[in-house]
């Protein structure tokens, strides 16, 4: 049956509500809605906030109405602690603001009290019945308020001033009248830990941390020269570590140098080639060497993130005991792995459809052993080849018993298979702005990721062990730089690989987006310490940009990014403002690695919380500069020495914020 009053296009809502929306603890959530009616009698709507722990309803509060579109309302809630929580747009006829609206216009089109004989009779009734619900001060000025109405002995102005007074529209403000309430339906949100929206990564191979031998060959990593390494990924400001597979790897079809066939001794071979997924790499030391390891972590305030790769060597135990696992083929082999044209000979890929019970079980119990070693968050190889309602199934029963354990999906796929599998659990995402690169596709992918906050959180890395991409292998060292502030600043959620301080920039061959003497085949110790020495080093801006992030919350949402003109197409200029602290950042970043470049910045002063007019202080993070800007602002970037201001600006007052969540790019349009 159709409801009394409409409620249409209720957002955050994912998959019309049979998903839950994503956020996390401290996250402030817009929400939005249409709501509407016949006639011309006033309408209005209420947020209802609970969660699984405070089943009650927790928060209550009267939406606002949308300056702009006419029967849009608007609300915020902010989730306190992890779980699942639940709101609730609530629709209701407003019969108070139907009256105050009639009469004020009554009154100012001459009407006297005789006229006005029946409004003031049903007023009188409606503030009685608004006062008798209520109880302490505010029930009796409002039964005065009533009692006002209905008194014959006073002029009009007297009967209706303290019914259209400030104090009683505050009062109602604060508890509302309501008539034909309507309820819409309810969306469930899924809040997680809010490392699950700000962090910062490093990729590093633990077994490239082992330095050289006096012949100057490299010497193979272990858990304990990895902790040794930790130290630096902690004072550039790190959050999580992340290690490739540490598991032994498989002998048959063993990978050599660049990814070589014919494999020389001595070669390492791919992490990738997993010979037992409970088990550590020997030469890295054992379980407890890595428990230490993720201990050490942990002192220096970083957490380990492990990958998680669902795929066998051929000397995989399961090759032998549970062959149903993988797709065997024609003449009884099992097939490898190929993504054509590239082959992966020494990998197995698993197949989910033979026996699914038996895998998802055997990988359940993969992922339990390393989260009872330590293990808070697993970055996922190739999530987008395995079944999406595995994904669901293996993601929830880890979150049963360890919910703040993360995930992060390595999908390099089709929009639709990256936001379903967002959808489906997964807590970070990899994405394409590895080769979103003009100012017109950074702003087009960072736009739609803002867009899809509430279900998909965007991890943006400057760079992988598979992905050097063209711009870093010809652009320069401003190159480096400049990737590295847009990832940054675009997401709370950003992602380095190791030796992009060290500006590696050569690849296999021309063409190709794999390194040269690629890591993922032979050990590769860097000399981090010779390179800062000799200022051949981007290791403390890096520091220097984490740092920034930590210190302004604007730069650790994602849905409240804004751009701003820029009158030259190698300059980008956008704004993130923290709505809880009113802390407002704004970018501007030359695009351009090799040619100083001029341009106009046009700030959005209702964007960032600015009156119109206003000239205010901004204070540069990067060289420590201030300016006093205005509306339209000068500005030259040179990428020799600066690639991009980071401004922060005057603090938004606590009265205009929250509009100001309201401001994110959504489109509100039904």
């Amino acid at each position: 049956m159709t409801q009394r009053l409409g409620i249409d296009d209720v957002r955050p809502r994912i998959d019309n509500g049979n998903l839950p929306v994503k956020a996390v603890v401290g996250e402030v959530i817009p929400v939005t809605a249409l709501v509407w009616r016949e006639g011309h009698e006033a309408i209005a709507a209420t947020l209802n906030v609970w969660s699984d722990r405070s089943p009650e309803t927790i928060a209550t509060s009267t939406m606002t109405v949308d300056r702009f579109i006419q029967d849009r309302v608007h609300g915020i809630f902010t989730p306190g602690t992890e779980g699942t929580w639940y709101y609730r747009v609530d629709a209701w006829s407003d019969p108070i603001a139907t009256w105050r609206d009639a009469v004020e216009k009554k009154m100012a089109a001459g009407q006297d009290a005789a006229e006005l004989a029946n409004d003031l009779a049903h007023g009188s009734n409606l503030y009685a019945r608004a006062g008798l619900s209520l109880a302490g001060a505010s029930s009796r000025t409002l039964l005065k308020a009533g009692v006002n109405l209905d008194d014959h002995t006073k002029d009009l102005e007297q009967r209706v001033e303290l019914a259209l007074s400030a104090q009683v529209q505050e009062i109602l403000a604060h508890h509302p009248f309501r008539e034909l309430v309507t309820q819409g339906p309810t969306q469930e949100v899924l809040v997680e830990r809010p490392q699950a929206l700000f962090n910062s990564w490093y990729e590093l191979f633990p077994r490239s941390t082992g330095g050289r031998d006096e012949d100057g060959n490299p010497i193979h990593g272990t858990f304990h020269t990895t902790a040794q390494a930790l130290e630096r990924v902690a004072a550039m400001g790190f959050d999580t570590v992340y290690f490739p597979p540490i598991h032994p790897i498989g002998e048959i079809h063993r990978k050599g140098k660049n990814n070589t066939l014919s494999p020389e001794p001595g070669d390492v071979g791919s992490p990738w080639a997993i010979q037992d997924h409970m088990k550590t790499h020997p030469e890295l030391g054992t379980l407890e060497d890595f428990e230490k390891l993720v201990v050490r972590a942990h002192e220096l305030g970083l957490e380990v993130a492990l990958d998680l790769a669902l795929q066998a060597s051929p000397d995989h135990p399961w090759a032998t005991t549970h062959p149903e696992f993988f797709t065997v083929l024609a003449d009884g082999t099992i097939a490898y792995a190929e993504n054509p044209p590239k082959k992966y000979q020494d990998i197995y890929p698993l197949n989910f459809d033979n026996a699914p019970d038996l895998v998802y079980e055997e990988i359940y119990r993969v992922v339990m052993h390393w989260v009872e070693a330590g293990v808070s968050t697993f970055r996922v190889d190739n999530p987008h080849t395995k079944p999406t309602n595995f994904w669901s199934w293996l993601i929830t029963k880890v979150h049963a018993s360890h919910p703040g354990v993360i995930f992060l999906a390595e999908a390099f796929t089709r929009q639709a298979r990256l936001y379903g599998l967002a959808k489906h659990g997964f807590s970070q995402s990899y994405t394409y702005f590895t080769w979103k690169t003009t100012k017109e596709e950074l702003t087009e992918f960072a736009t739609e990721h803002a867009l899809q906050a509430d279900f998909c959180r965007p991890n943006l890395f400057v760079n992988t062990p598979d992905i050097l991409h063209e711009a870093l292998q010809t652009g320069g060292r401003a190159m480096f730089a400049i990737r590295a502030v847009l990832a940054s600043t675009l997401s709370p959620l950003w992602g380095v690989y190791s030796g992009y301080e060290l500006y590696e920039h050569v690849p296999v061959k021309p063409g190709s987006e794999e390194y040269m003497d690629s890591e993922k085949y032979e050990l590769r110790p860097r000399d981090f310490q010779a390179a800062v020495n000799s200022g051949d080093s981007l290791e403390s801006f890096i520091r220097l940009l984490n740092m920034i992030r930590r210190d302004n919350p604007a730069l650790q949402q994602l849905r409240n990014l804004h751009f701003h003109e820029a009158d030259n197409a190698q300059v980008m200029a956008y704004s993130k403002v923290d709505t809880t602290t009113g802390n407002v950042v704004i970018v501007v970043i030359n695009l351009d690695p090799r040619n100083a470049q001029e341009a106009t910045v046009t700030i959005d002063y209702d964007a960032v919380g600015l009156a119109p007019g206003q000239t205010y202080l901004v204070q540069d993070q990067v060289s420590g500069n201030s300016y006093e800007w205005s509306e339209r602002n000068y500005v030259r970037l040179e990428p020799l020495r600066d690639v991009a201001h980071i401004f922060v600006l005057p603090t938004v007052p606590t009265e205009h914020r929250e509009a100001l969540a309201y401001r994110h790019v959504s489109d509100y349009r039904p």
